[in-house]
């Protein structure tokens, strides 16, 4: 019995069907290990060695899958919000108002979404602390350590960006402080230092470039949307990808 399904598996794994899916013999071998892992497209993003004590819950945390998690929760979550609302300064409070009480699981998906982006930016702080308790950052990881700090910065720009939306109190006036904010910078606000002798004025610093005018109104709204849906998520998964690539080339750090 035990030639006959030998012989039943040499002769499926010798079938040109079987060939061309696996490319390589079951991974019982350093090398058949490496081989799989160089020819997958998911596989190859990891290490092809990885110590047991840096995968560890109590060292890692699952900090750097939780916060990929939230940003894939947030995507599938902002693309259903995407198909009701309309980034109109007339419409926009009221097709949040109808997502919460008018369409079937529209309250869920924005209060998915609305603590998704919550817990993302948290994670990405515990993330953030717990590589820098831990040395994380050392050579031969420094560089991926600057590309983390660079998605931290667009994980909040993505939060305020998001935060305009709906278009109450809340968000019209939180938006207006943090442009005001943006105004005071040096040598590219108009207000900051040195901004006046740049050649700075009102209607050509930065404030005026994210607001698209002097005032938060209907440009301003359609740029946040814009970046909110489409150019901000595009950069950090062009970050993400770099940043996986890297821990894939430098390998997972151990503990101290």
């Amino acid at each position: 019995m035990a030639d006959f399904f030998e012989n039943l598996k040499n002769k499926i794994v010798e079938t040109q069907v079987w060939k061309s899916i696996f490319r390589h013999g079951y991974p019982d071998t350093d090398t058949n290990r490496a081989l799989v892992m160089f020819t997958n497209v998911l596989l190859h993003l990891h290490p092809v060695k990885v110590r047991k004590s840096a995968l560890r819950i109590r060292y890692t945390w699952c900090l750097g899958g939780l916060t990929f998690f939230m940003f894939i929760l947030l995507t599938i979550t902002g693309v259903f919000l995407m198909f009701y609302y309309v980034p109109d300064t007339r419409s926009a409070y009221q097709n949040i108002k109808d997502l919460q009480y008018a369409i079937y699981f529209g309250n869920l998906m924005r209060n998915l979404h609305r603590w998704g982006a919550h817990a993302m930016v948290f994670l990405v702080w515990l993330h953030m602390t717990r590589v820098f308790l831990t040395g994380a950052y050392k050579p031969p990881r420094e560089f991926n350590w600057v590309v983390g700090v660079l998605l931290l910065v667009l994980t909040l720009l993505l939060s305020w960006t998001g935060y305009l939306l709906p278009w109450d109190q809340l968000a019209l006036w939180a938006v207006t402080v943090g442009s005001k904010m943006a105004e005071a910078s040096p040598v590219i606000g108009y207000s900051g230092p040195f901004g006046k002798e740049m050649g700075m004025r009102v209607d050509n610093d930065i404030r005026f470039m994210l607001l698209g005018g002097t005032v938060v109104g209907q440009s301003t709204l359609l740029r946040f949307y814009v970046l909110h849906c489409v150019g901000l998520p595009l950069l950090a998964t062009l970050f993400l990808v770099v940043h996986f690539w890297r821990i894939r080339k430098d390998g997972f750090s151990g503990p101290l």
